[in-house]
């Protein structure tokens, strides 16, 4: 299985519209990624590894494929559309890390 997690730094000016995100974003991805895509989870940061500290990412998200393949045939058509609608929600420059789950 294969995941693909996009992180969503947090910082001084950071905005993050979560609402935005969860209904409008996140429904057009699922869309757009159809059934290649077989589990979406959505995080919000609240604190870091320190009690009292600040998250070091504001949100997260994590898709998941059966393959790298699969996202790359899902995600390709789709990259432009989905990620010119990142400036409606946040200014954070997300990153993104595509990873093989063993556990």
């Amino acid at each position: 299985m294969t995941k693909v997690s996009v992180l969503y730094p947090n910082g001084v000016d950071t905005r993050f519209d979560m609402d935005y995100y969860l209904g409008k974003h996140m429904p057009m991805v699922q869309a757009k990624l159809g059934a290649a895509c077989k589990k979406v989870e959505v995080d919000h940061g609240l604190g870091g590894g320190q009690p009292g500290a600040p998250p070091p990412f504001v949100a997260a998200c994590h898709l998941h494929f059966d393959s790298v393949d699969a996202f790359q045939q899902a995600f390709g058509p789709h990259a432009e559309t989905i990620m010119s609608d990142i400036p409606n929600y946040t200014n954070a420059q997300p990153t993104v890390l595509v990873s093989e789950i063993k556990w």
